[in-house]
């Protein structure tokens, strides 16, 4: 994940950001109508919000389904001693497992979350296995399974304009 620069967002950085969360592929004309510009400043914001790293990138949500990705599993890891080693290379390690799309440094009793989608509990199975038990670092890992999801990568809360 990108750490953005800190630049100040006003009312229609918000609404540009809004309007892309809704739908990446708006053309610049009809989103510079949305916001109320031109379309060459509006243009201009937008390129200054990606330099930014505010606008991170931009993707297609695909149905899980669809593509026979029916298993969705959260992963709650525990890690061997806590040490900064060990955390950047359990971090490193899932980054390359293509199945894990999130890791989260959560509070509580565990240490990771992962978001981990599968075509079946086999190769949940597998990915446990094979991938996570086979990191030195961990030490636990309990996991719950997605029963049907109503959500899914929502846009962000952003404050009303």
């Amino acid at each position: 994940m990108t750490n953005p620069a800190k630049i100040a967002l006003d009312a229609i950085d918000l609404k540009i950001l809004a309007e892309l969360q809704a739908d990446a592929r708006i053309p610049n004309i009809v989103l510079a109508e949305k916001v109320g510009l031109s379309p060459s400043p509006c243009s201009r914001r937008v390129k200054l919000l990606e330099q930014a790293g505010v606008l991170a990138s931009y993707r297609a949500l695909v149905d899980r389904a669809a593509v026979g990705l029916a298993v969705t599993a959260f992963a709650f890891i525990r890690v061997e001693r806590h040490s900064r080693d060990n955390a950047e290379s359990f971090i490193a390690a899932v980054q390359t497992m293509p199945e894990v799309i999130a890791c989260h440094l959560v509070s509580g009793d565990s240490d990771f979350l992962l978001e981990v989608v599968v075509p079946d509990i086999a190769s949940y199975e597998a990915t446990v296995l094979r991938g996570l038990l086979a990191l030195p670092t961990v030490r636990d890992i309990r996991t719950s399974f997605a029963m049907r999801s109503y959500k899914l990568s929502g846009p962000l809360p952003l404050p009303a304009v």
